[in-house]
């Protein structure tokens, strides 16, 4: 049974290796090198790296038996594209939902640009976690105050020096941490302010917020778009019972011919 899943998240890494053991065919597109490295290789399951056009997406979902997207909670964007490929080929859609966190204590904002005039109005550095897409939302701080902590990649450094960051104040690691990481970090800097993502347990959102409130720091939390779907648990239940079929049926129809 060929499954698509198109991931780029520790919970969809996770699921295409108990997919392909459990005997699918499984296709994971990422979006970008560095998430074809996170991915790794595995038996059973094959990596297409790179942005898809309509076109492609359509091509891939061909003799699909199910499309799961176990894209990042924040990429609605491409949900949405995944979601409408999947209705054009008539290809089954399964989204996987990574759980929220608890928010107390947190600052809620729509948008980067949100936390960025929100700062704007507050004195004091600030630890950036939301990734080097956003940065440009906060071009009118002082980029003395911003600490960006970004994926060890030639974008990521990129976009920190194209919004005028000291490189010293270039923090290119790769996560998540722990809270005693985060936590020392804070100090070390003098971190007045948090501002990150709901990225869930994955994402290592609860080191963050835990070590914000250890070291006094504000946690500022971009809003998570609004969806429905699955949990983990439930999506490779589902897709379990799917493979346990339509073995079956191959079964019984090899009997027969």
């Amino acid at each position: 049974m060929k499954i698509v899943l198109f991931g780029g998240t520790t919970e969809g890494r996770a699921l295409s290796r108990q997919l392909a053991e459990a005997g699918a065919a499984v296709i994971v597109c990422v979006a970008t090198e560095y998430g074809e490295e996170e991915q790794g290789r595995v038996p059973g399951v094959k990596i297409r790296t790179g942005p898809l056009s309509p076109d492609e997406k359509r091509v891939l979902l061909k003799d699909a038996a199910l499309c799961i997207d176990a894209t990042h909670p924040y990429a609605k964007h491409v949900t949405v594209s995944v979601k409408a490929a999947c209705e054009e080929a008539g290809v089954e859609y399964l989204r996987l939902l990574r759980p929220p966190c608890d928010m107390e204590g947190a600052v809620i904002v729509e948008s980067a640009a949100e936390a960025a005039a929100y700062l704007l109005a507050h004195e004091g550095r600030v630890l950036l976690t939301t990734g080097a897409k956003e940065l440009t939302a906060y071009a009118g701080l002082d980029p003395e105050r911003l600490f960006p902590r970004v994926l060890p990649s030639h974008e990521g450094l990129a976009a920190c020096e194209a919004l005028g960051i000291p490189h010293r104040n270039i923090i290119a690691m790769q996560g998540p941490f722990s809270q005693a990481l985060n936590a020392a970090l804070i100090r070390q800097v003098g971190i007045r302010y948090v501002v990150t993502k709901d990225g869930g347990a994955p994402g290592g959102f609860p080191e963050k917020a835990a070590a914000a409130k250890e070291t006094g720091a504000q946690l500022i939390v971009l809003r998570r778009p609004e969806e429905s779907g699955l949990p983990f648990d439930d999506v490779l239940d589902l897709c379990i019972t799917r493979l346990r079929a339509a073995n079956k049926n191959e079964t019984k129809k090899g009997e027969t011919t």
